[in-house]
Order: structure tokens, then C-alpha cells, then sequence
């Protein structure tokens, strides 16, 4: 898998467990589909990062993920 790609994804699926969670919290119930989008999240994150020689600067996140929407869109 392209580093890039697992680094999107991985960012993607952290930022819908919030939701998740939220909700179930709300409804009373386990967040367990939020915790699991969590931790396969932070799966994808961590490999993107060793994956990837020098790793990721803050700054190029943004760059990096619409490069992966333009290769998705094209």
C-alpha cells in the first residue's frame, strides 16, 4: 500500500470515530466501532510514518492528502 494512501485513509478513519463514538456514547452504548475505527486509524498512521523514509513533516499533510483526492478524482 502507497504511504501516502495509508496515511490519508488512516487520517480519514480518525476523524469519523469521533462521530461514531459521540453517538454511541450519546445512545448509552460501548463505542466499539468508534474504538476500532481508532485503532485502525492509528495503524495506517504509524505505518505511513515508518513506511516512509524521513517520515512526514506537519506540514505536508495537507499536500499529501489532496495529491491521494486528485489520484482518486483522476
Amino acid at each position: 500500500m502507497d504511504t501516502d494512501l495509508a496515511l490519508t485513509f488512516g487520517l480519514l478513519l480518525w476523524v469519523l470515530s469521533v462521530p461514531a463514538s459521540l453517538a454511541a456514547w450519546v445512545d448509552g452504548r460501548v463505542p466499539r466501532i468508534g474504538l476500532a475505527m481508532l485503532t485502525g486509524g492509528a495503524g495506517l498512521v504509524l505505518f505511513a510514518v515508518a513506511a516512509r523514509p524521513g517520515g512526514y513533516r506537519p506540514g505536508e499533510v495537507p499536500t499529501v492528502m489532496l495529491e491521494v483526492l486528485a489520484r482518486l478524482v483522476n
